[in-house]
């Protein structure tokens, strides 16, 4: 195991460069984000800075630098959450923490812990935050020994979905990089138009979505990696009487969520009631696209449930199918009924449903996101493409099962971030079936 002893050399608070920003009007958040609780996700980049010309201190100028003019763009990441209804005090700033580590990025990418990623991280990730005044933006620049740096960024979940993510570093690293003219000024408030805030937004809502984010356990991370050709077999098997084989995400989940099952079934003796929920994008599906550019959280959950006496018997096919029926549902009459002032009435069916749900026997819940297909290979800070992109080490003591999908960095490939409890990780990394396909990723792959 690679020791990892980080020393920090530097703490600053990086504030918006223009100080018209500071009396800009507060922002408000839109609906979604206030049901949402506060918590951190977060990622890291790593760059490989030892065959340029670049110095280190000069590195950090420029990224202090360009994400003072970035805050100067997307705002709202410079303030503080109020009220669950709005964002203001742009003067607060992004704390920037600058450390250096005692190894080699190439050492650190070969025999690297997972649970070591956190030492890169300024925060820590899917974490319950107690207040909701903490920093929407987070920052830390770990510099190897060899001049290879990690990129650690913490953004607050109240505001940030996976695109309102890629916005902000697609932004700073053009900045970054001198491409000035090719940043606009994009339309943030949007989403709030569209999706506008309940207040107040009833408590009991907000405390059935913490209990389903949220729940004590031993949590584990592992990273697993679904080659090309396994991809290709589950996609097979999950096409059924379709003529189409799924996207591989659906395909990957539904055999994630399969095993998933197997696992739970071993560990308790009998069978229980699975739900899978798939964390649905907005954006695209708003005609004509206006929210691309949007901070918030535009995504909603698609779930699908099963309750089979023996799903050892049940095809992959057969929950890809319900996988399937669960994203159709998200059509045109659906999407128009979360919008405006009523769309609230939208959401509170769902939240009846849930309660419903929870009254009776307390099903097992597994949640899947797909972060593939959005470019983060391509970030370019002005030294080239990452090495790799990850995404934490060990989540809070109380979170929930979790995948998150990332490509591998050629994009034959895919990552799965699986987070499971301790008991169902023990058993899910042993499984022959699951290991047929999925591979235990100990060191960067060369997919």
């Amino acid at each position: 195991m690679l020791n990892l002893e980080v020393q920090f050399f530097s703490r600053e608070i990086i504030k918006p460069s223009s100080p018209e920003i500071h009396r800009m009007r507060p922002f408000k958040i839109n609906l979604f984000d206030q049901l949402i609780p506060a918590t951190y996700v977060t990622s890291i980049t790593f760059y490989s800075l030892s065959e340029t010309n670049f110095i280190t201190t000069m590195v950090l100028t420029q990224l202090k630098k360009s994400l003072s003019e970035t805050l100067n763009i997307l705002y709202p990441f410079s303030g503080t959450i109020n009220d669950n209804m709005f964002i203001d005090h742009f003067n607060e700033g992004v704390p920037f923490l600058s450390a250096r580590v005692n190894c080699r990025l190439s050492e650190f990418l070969k025999h690297h812990e997972i649970e070591s990623l956190n030492k890169l991280l300024p925060c820590q990730p899917f974490t319950k935050e107690l207040n909701n005044e903490v920093p929407l933006l987070v920052c830390q620049v770990t510099i190897f020994s060899c001049g290879g740096i990690a990129l650690g960024l913490g953004m607050s979940h109240k505001i940030t979905d996976v695109q309102t993510g890629l916005n902000l570093v697609n932004v700073w690293s053009t900045i970054c990089r001198g491409s000035n003219h090719n940043v606009g000024y994009p339309s943030l408030a949007e989403a709030s138009l569209i999706f506008p805030p309940r207040n107040p937004m009833p408590q009991n809502y907000l405390l059935l979505m913490e209990n389903l984010w949220f729940t004590e356990a031993n949590y584990i991370t592992k990273r697993f990696t679904f080659d090309a050709k396994a991809i290709a077999k589950l996609r097979a098997m999950a096409k059924g009487e379709h003529e189409a084989a799924p996207p591989r995400i659906q395909a990957i989940s539904g055999f994630i969520w399969k095993c998933s099952m197997a696992v739970s079934r071993a560990i308790s003796g009998s069978a229980k009631p699975s739900i899978l929920v798939q964390a649905v994008s907005l954006r695209p599906r708003r005609k004509p696209n206006l929210l691309n550019n949007s901070i918030g959280n535009l995504f909603w959950w698609a779930s699908c449930a099963t309750n089979l006496a023996d799903e050892t018997g049940t095809k992959l096919s057969e929950l890809v199918d319900l996988m399937r029926e669960s994203v159709a549902a998200f059509d045109d009459e659906y999407l128009n009924s979360l919008q405006g002032e009523e769309g609230f009435e939208a959401i509170a069916e769902y939240f009846n449903q849930l309660e419903t749900m929870f009254s009776s026997e307390k099903p097992d819940i597994f949640a899947f996101t797909s972060w593939c297909n959005l470019g983060f290979y391509k970030l370019d800070f002005g030294w080239g493409s990452p090495q790799w992109f990850a995404l934490f080490g060990k989540v809070g003591s109380a979170f929930r099962n979790l995948t998150v999908f990332v490509e591998t960095k050629c994009g034959k490939g895919i990552e799965a971030w699986i987070t499971l409890d301790e008991k169902r990780m023990s058993v899910l990394e042993k499984d022959p079936e699951f290991l047929k396909f999925a591979s235990p990723s100990l060191k960067i792959s060369s997919l």
